[in-house]
């Protein structure tokens, strides 16, 4: 009975209302179009290489034609600041950080030149923020154009060279100053060390500028220099003073030997400063450096020269061809003020008594005179500042590399009361063929 109560109850379900509450049919996907055909092709489809002939944009008839038509005559006149007609385009400006990674790209070329350049005011400081617009570099009197510029420091390879044919006075000096060296340098940075006297010496090859060898070395090139005497070749004081059984004691003032005569004039020795001779060693084991590095020789010396087997000539050349420059500490008479200038005037049949200035203007390097050996210390780390932060021009040379001549390099800049240091020239290097 309830059964049937319930039924009675439910609502009676018009066709209507059970047609809305069935779900709705799915639509199908829809069907594959057909591609259309390719237009506008002249020629059979290659791969790889596209059609025979110049495709065409179908939807726009006008594109080819107005592709073929010649540029408007109204063309924007160029800019006021391109005035230079050799310098054209602008050379290659790496980035931050990049100026020595430039350089090998033009490692395979031999005609590619690379001039290191100082800029100095009146006053001696250095010149920073010129760019390449501001600099012209002339090669046999026939300006080049720029192909590189960078600022960025390069690691420097330096040979230092110590003279120790100085006084005894001068050489404590040097000596005590020496401790100074590691000082100005940075872990980038080699370093090889040689002296001289009577001939040049390699104290030790090229070495981390911060290791624990370089002050050892140093420690053992310190000498205790050698003090002139008075020359006596005549008089009663030229002879044998001390005999002993009719010979003289001194077997040096022995008539007849390599300091006398048989007429008892006395042959007064001729002091020995081979200074050309350790300049070259120090460029021999330089040319070895790699590429991208600063090639330095520098000579803490009073620029005497006498008794090398090497010309000057001979030297300046090997330097020129492995783009090395030369740096120096005058000390000695070459320090005193005056002197120093007078010094670099040669009387012939003389000594020379400061070739090592004649070396740093032909390299383009850098001098410093200094007394003291405070101020021998500072010159180690001002030198080392010149030779690091220099601007380094590069330049396609159009003098072909295999006639050997030298080849006249001049710099400008274009701004009033500096001073422009730099090479004055070069050889070209076979070595840069390979």
């Amino acid at each position: 009975m309830a059964l049937a109560a319930l039924l009675n109850l439910s609502p009676i379900l018009t066709p209507a209302a059970t047609a809305q509450q069935q779900p709705s049919a799915v639509p199908d996907a829809p069907a594959p179009q057909a591609v259309p055909p390719l237009t506008g092709l002249n020629g059979p489809i290659t791969p790889g290489k596209g059609t025979g002939g110049e495709p065409q944009d179908a939807t726009n008839p006008s594109s080819t034609s107005q592709a073929q038509q010649p540029p408007s005559s109204t063309s924007q006149p160029p800019s006021a600041e391109v005035k230079d007609t050799v310098q054209a385009a602008p050379p290659e400006l790496p980035a931050a950080g990049e100026g020595t990674g430039a350089l090998t790209r033009f490692k395979l070329n031999v005609n590619f030149v690379e001039v290191p350049v100082t800029v100095k005011d009146s006053k001696g400081h250095l010149v920073a923020g010129l760019t390449f617009r501001d600099f012209k570099v002339f090669e046999n009197d026939t300006r080049e154009p720029l192909a590189l510029f960078t600022v960025d420091p390069f690691p420097l390879s330096i040979a230092f060279v110590i003279d120790q044919s100085l006084t005894s006075d001068v050489m404590a000096k040097v000596n005590d100053s020496l401790g100074a060296i590691q000082g100005a340098l940075t872990p980038y940075d080699e370093v090889a060390v040689f002296s001289y006297n009577h001939g040049a010496q390699e104290r030790t090859g090229f070495t981390g500028a911060q290791s624990a060898r370089l002050p050892a070395i140093l420690a053992l090139t310190k000498e205790t220099g050698s003090d002139m005497q008075v020359p006596v070749n005549s008089g009663a004081l030229a002879g044998c003073p001390i005999t002993s059984n009719g010979s003289c004691v001194d077997p040096n003032i022995q008539p007849g030997f390599s300091a006398g005569s048989a007429s008892g004039v006395i042959t007064i020795p001729k002091e020995i400063h081979t200074l050309n001779d350790a300049i070259l060693a120090a460029a021999k084991e330089l040319s070895s450096r790699p590429k991208g590095r600063r090639r330095i020789i520098y000579v803490v010396s009073d620029g005497k020269e006498y008794g090398s087997k090497a010309t000057f000539k001979e030297v300046v050349r090997y330097l020129e061809t492995n783009n090395i420059a030369v740096y120096g500490t005058l000390v000695g008479d070459s320090a005193r003020w005056g002197e120093g200038y007078i010094s670099r005037v040669h009387l012939p049949f003389t000594m020379y008594d400061n070739l090592l200035y004649k070396y740093i203007a032909q390299t383009g390097g850098a001098p410093d005179s200094e007394s003291s050996m405070n101020g021998i210390e500072r010159s180690y780390a001002k030198i080392a500042e010149e030779a690091r932060t220099q601007y380094t021009l590069g330049y396609y040379s159009k003098e072909p590399f295999i006639d050997g001549k030298r080849r006249k390099i001049e710099v400008r800049v274009d701004r009033p009361g500096i001073e422009v240091i730099a090479k004055n020239g070069y050889y070209p290097n076979a070595r840069d063929a390979q």
